[in-house]
């Protein structure tokens, strides 16, 4: 057995040292997605995102709100209280907040002090998703949300599920960023054999990182085969982006077609997989996803086949990382990581999310 020397060990520890892990802190001034718009009505809706809780619900309006989660009188959690119009009023003592998060008044005296309230965050709609702003409110700028137009087309269909993850987002970042892990992880779902050698290319600029592998020929895994005709030719075609969008989003673009026919008369089979990755803790994250497809849009048995095939891969996902959080609980002075080529994409995202979350701290 070949035993690391201290050189090798010592070097890996300095290569990682420029990356973020767990336990960097997170990165507040950013956009994350909250919610889907579906999840948010007339009820209190509670939910920790960046160590922080946040209350959310609708006004009379239709207009969606975020408070702190959190009574300035006695910190009794407001989503464990009940709305009255647009207002909030405690369950514990009966404080009653407007939905700007101004204290308006106190039943045990007739004075209401001014310039009293709790924290509000600002909230922005796109499509399906509630996006939030928990750092400076000041900074929140709405057109630094990225751009998903495909969620809002006609020309795509979607569907769309929830996991909690018990694992950080760095770690899930990296695990979407190199794909290689469809043939191990996702062996009995999406993955086939011939993928983790595929031939592949990156391309890094600042903040946008990308890993394109080209998988031709191939045989397509059912869920891809079956729903675009494709299934048991040899000939296929898998050509898949992973692509790191912002600290919250991850977006999976694949196209397939038959590579044996002309590629002015073949038809190519488009999909776009959201993986929206918003922290709870370090160590737990919110996992929203978005799967959309430009072909069977109004085939409902392909896109019922689709979704469980999918989120069962999603779900090995979450497991395997899951596990992998728990072998990170338990480092020791002896633990230490290697990087291999194809993780050049996910080795730059993790060098920006660590410089992003050190300059917030400065």
């Amino acid at each position: 057995m070949t035993i690391p020397t201290v050189n090798i060990i010592e070097a890996c520890r300095k290569a990682a040292d420029k990356m973020a892990n767990k336990d960097t802190p997170l990165i507040l001034n950013e956009w994350y997605v909250a919610a889907f718009k579906s999840e948010i009505g007339r009820n209190l809706f509670a939910r920790k995102i960046l160590n922080k809780r946040v209350v959310m619900y609708r006004t009379l309006e239709g207009q969606a709100v975020a408070l702190e989660d959190r009574c300035a009188h006695r910190s009794f959690p407001l989503s464990k209280s009940h709305l009255d119009g647009n207002n909030i009023i405690c369950g514990y003592h009966g404080f009653k907040y407007n939905s700007s998060g101004d204290l308006v008044e106190i039943p045990s005296q007739k004075q209401c002090p001014h310039g009293i309230g709790i924290q509000t965050y600002k909230l922005v709609e796109t499509g399906p998703l509630v996006w939030i702003w928990l750092g400076d409110q000041q900074l929140a700028d709405e057109s630094k949300i990225p751009q998903l137009p495909w969620l809002e087309s006609e020309q795509w269909a979607s569907t769309s599920g929830y996991f909690f993850h018990p694992g950080n987002y760095v770690s899930m970042h990296e695990n979407l960023m190199d794909l290689t892990h469809l043939t191990f992880l996702h062996a009995n779902t999406i993955g086939t054999p011939d993928y983790a050698s595929a031939p592949y290319k990156t391309e890094l600029k600042e903040g946008h990182y990308k890993l394109i592998r080209e998988v031709v020929p191939t045989t397509l895994s059912p869920v891809w085969g079956e729903t675009t005709g494709l299934a048991g030719k040899e000939t296929a075609a898998r050509i898949a982006t992973s692509e790191f969008l912002s600290p919250g989003l991850h977006q999976v673009s694949v196209s397939f077609y038959d590579s044996a026919l002309d590629e002015n008369t073949r038809q190519t089979f488009k999909i776009h997989t959201a993986h929206i990755l918003t922290p709870q803790t370090n160590n737990t994250m919110h996992y929203f996803i978005v799967h959309g497809r430009d072909f069977a849009l109004d085939d409902e048995h392909i896109e019922a086949f689709m979704h469980e095939q999918l989120f069962a891969a999603f779900q090995e996902d979450v497991e395997g990382l899951g596990a992998l959080e728990e072998v990170l609980d338990d480092r020791d002075q002896y633990h230490f990581e290697i990087s291999v080529a194809s993780d050049s994409p996910a080795v730059a995202t993790r060098i920006y999310l660590k410089k992003r979350a050190e300059q917030e701290q400065v």
